[in-house]
């Protein structure tokens, strides 16, 4: 749930940087889980309007993070648009190091972390 709220509070329409696998397949499915109860609420209510504002709450967002995704594999956010290749990138591991999007959110490869790793 922590990634979920990270992506809605301090991400919501970034498009720099990268995101962990971790942190992109949490929103996913935290997002699925809240659309189906969303969908359920306004079945009951018979109110499809409910559903519609939270899609397009989440669009931006769901967008950032599938683009800072394809950074973190060394790719442009264009390559969402590419149908199952963004899967294969999506379940991908990270490039080590930094790349031109940023450093490595998990930190292999960083110099710096390669640095505090040396003072320690």
């Amino acid at each position: 749930m922590n990634w979920y709220l990270k992506v809605l509070k301090e991400h919501y329409a970034d498009f720099n940087g990268r995101a962990r696998r971790e942190e992109y397949w949490m929103f996913y499915l935290i997002n699925v889980i809240v659309s189906v109860a969303v969908g359920f609420v306004a079945g009951m209510i018979q109110t499809p309007i409910i559903g519609t504002i939270y899609s397009l709450a989440v669009l931006v967002p769901g967008i950032a993070v599938g683009v800072r995704r394809m950074h973190d594999v060394g790719k442009s956010g264009w390559y969402l648009l590419i149908p199952i290749y963004n899967l294969i990138l999506a379940c991908t591991d990270s490039v080590p190091g930094p790349n031109k999007w940023g450093d490595n959110p998990k930190g292999v490869g960083n110099n710096s972390a390669i640095d505090s790793i040396g003072k320690e």
